[in-house]
Formats: C-alpha cells, sequence, structure tokens
C-alpha cells in the first residue's frame, strides 16, 4: 500500500503517513526500523505493510515503512 509521510520524530523513529483518502495513520518505532531507512521527510511517498484486524479488513497498524519504489 501507498501513503505519503506525513509526520517523523527522528528521536522516537515514529511518525504518521496520509494514506491517500487522507486517513491519518501513525507507526511505531518497530514499523521504521524494520524498512530500513535513516530518515523520512514530510512529503515523501512511502511503501507501507500494515496488520489487517482479524475479518474487518481494515488496517490496524503499520508493521513497514520504506521508500517507494518503482
Amino acid at each position: 500500500m501507498q501513503a505519503t509521510a506525513y509526520t517523523y520524530d527522528p528521536e522516537t523513529r515514529t511518525g504518521q503517513v496520509l494514506l491517500d483518502d487522507g486517513t491519518p495513520l501513525p507507526f511505531g518505532a518497530e514499523a521504521f526500523d524494520a524498512g530500513g531507512l535513516r530518515l523520512l521527510r514530510a512529503g515523501q511517498r512511502v511503501r507501507i505493510e500494515t496488520d489487517e484486524a482479524a475479518g474487518t479488513g481494515s488496517a490496524s497498524r503499520i508493521t513497514l515503512v520504506t521508500l517507494q519504489t518503482f
């Protein structure tokens, strides 16, 4: 899934992304670390992976944040 970096705190390695529909979704340090990034700037396009809430089809938490590549 693609999103846009919205906020990022380099000290805690946490932040938020905006989904394409404008919905903010927070991510934790574990998701940031899993993507192998060192820095994230607001406005960057990113690829995210999520755990889906059981049976709902909606994202419960981000498990990976990395740069979008083509």
